[in-house]
């Protein structure tokens, strides 16, 4: 998951994390970054709903629209891979 960041240094960052924000804090914040996760993830399909639609619509090939939108889901799945749960 952090191929740079070592155990010990994980466990410093996330001491100054609580000293600067505090145990009651921590939750608060996660939530609200979860959440704006979830935002853009549903953004993003919105998005590529929208886009797909509209080409359909004036008859494009959506085969080439359909790899451009996975090249970008790729870029975003790099973006918010590291926040992601294993499930």
């Amino acid at each position: 998951m952090f191929y740079f960041i070592s155990g010990v240094e994980i466990v410093f960052i996330f001491m100054v994390v609580l000293l600067v924000f505090g145990a009651n804090r921590i939750p608060d914040i996660a939530r609200t970054l979860a959440k704006g996760i979830q935002q853009v993830k549903t953004a993003s399909r919105d998005f590529r709903e929208e886009i797909e639609k509209s080409a359909e619509a004036q008859g494009l090939d959506t085969k080439d629209l359909q790899k451009e939108v996975n090249d970008i889901k790729k870029e975003l799945n790099n973006i918010t891979g590291t926040v992601k749960r294993k499930r």
